[in-house]
């Protein structure tokens, strides 16, 4: 369980280090997300980022426990 906290955490950080490098990335306007802008309502739904986002980590992960 604290060697998963400690990942996490490491993660977290390293994200937070290369947040201004992330940012520019185009994820969250790919094609296949859902944006819809009224009047006085915005919503929006990530779906192709997210598929891409999962395939990424479990990618990473099989990696990891081979």
């Amino acid at each position: 369980m604290s060697r998963t906290l400690i990942a996490i955490g490491l993660c977290l950080v390293a994200m937070g280090l290369f947040w201004p490098w992330l940012s520019k990335l185009p994820l969250g306007q790919l094609p296949g997300d859902i944006a819809i802008r009224r009047e006085n309502v915005s919503f929006y739904l990530p779906i192709t980022t997210m598929i891409l986002l999962s395939l990424l980590v479990s990618g990473l992960l099989w990696l990891l426990n081979r």
